[in-house]
Order: structure tokens, then sequence, then C-alpha cells
């Protein structure tokens, strides 16, 4: 039957260690770390990731221009593909109309399942280039707890390294520690000359 005497690593006695009063130590500035530095590395991560994939969707959605197209025809030699988690879609040929210069024909990729003759909503960017829709509020969301989480479990995985690493040299110290007390003890005990 073992006793749980609280705070014994605290208390001046005799049995007491340094390794004891260091492990103590160690102790409670993981659990500081653990349930206020981890959350405080996440929420600045988030702040940082949120800062920065705002300012890439605002870049983007000024870059980016959705144009109403027909799709005229599916592009030969092409498969189906997702485009980045979103529905499948596949190159087709779209063809619609600018205001000043006329009709204007591109190959953009289209959802799956779109006929010749449908209307579909297709990006482009100031370049001409077809390019996915920018990111929405939603995925700058995503992003930023995305960011928030791992930064904390980061901080936590390296906290808990942190105390491993002390943990095992506080070990070592003591297991010095008790060979060198015995040493000195055993002799006594045993009756043999050290």
């Amino acid at each position: 039957m073992r006793t749980r005497v609280r705070g014994w690593r605290w208390r001046r006695n005799p049995l007491r260690r340094r390794s004891d009063v260091i492990e103590a130590w160690t102790v409670l500035a993981v659990a500081v770390l653990l349930f206020v530095g981890a959350p405080v590395v996440g929420a600045i991560a988030a702040w940082w990731a949120h800062d920065e994939a705002h300012a890439i969707a605002t870049t983007q959605r000024a870059d980016r221009e959705r144009v109403r197209a027909e799709v005229v025809s599916k592009t030969p030699g092409t498969r189906t593909t997702v485009l980045s988690g979103r529905d499948h879609t596949y190159r087709a040929t779209v063809r619609w109309t600018e205001p000043g210069s006329g009709q204007r024909t591109a190959t953009a990729p289209v959802p799956a399942g779109t006929r010749q003759g449908d209307l579909v909503d297709v990006w482009f960017d100031s370049r001409g280039r077809s390019v996915p829709p920018p990111p929405d509020e939603t995925a700058v969301w995503q992003h930023t707890l995305t960011m928030g989480v791992c930064a904390a479990g980061a901080a936590v995985a390296v906290v808990l390294l942190g105390r491993s690493v002390v943990r095992g040299a506080a070990t070592r110290r003591r297991m010095a520690e008790w060979e060198r007390d015995w040493a000195l003890t055993e002799p006594q005990w045993t009756r043999r000359r050290a």
C-alpha cells in the first residue's frame, strides 16, 4: 500500500534531494507552459495565419475575375480531376462576352456533368489564365484554426520533450548520488573495506 503525500518535494526534510526540488519546479513549469504557454502560442500563430491568409485572399480577389461563360465543348484528352477538395472537374472550352472586347474563348475547369451550352462560373487572373476561385472567409478561418492548433500542439510537444530531458538528467543525477551514498554506507553494513 502506497501513501501519497502532497508537496513532499517542497517540504524541508533530510530525505529531500536536490534532484527532487528540481523535479518539483519542473512539474510546476510544465503545468504553466501547458495550460498557459501552449494556448498563447496557438493564439499568436492563428492570429498571424489569419492576417496572412486574409491578405492573400484580398490580393487574389482583386487580381481574379469571375465570368459567367457558356460551355462550348469538352477539351479532348482531358480527365476528370478534383480541384482543391471541391467537386470533380474537367477542362472544357468556354465562351463569354466581355464588355468592350467582344466574345472571348478559353479553356477552363468546369464541374463534372456539365454539358455543352450550360452556363458556368469560371475565374481568370489579370493575364487571362484560368485559375481557381480565391479563398472565401471559410477557407481563411479553416487555415487560421489549422495553424493555431498545429502551433499549440507543437508547443505541447516541445514542453513535454523538455520535461523528459530534464527528468532524465535528474534521474541520472539521482542515481549518481545514490551510488556515491551507497559507496559510503555499504562498508558499514557489510563490514567490508571500501
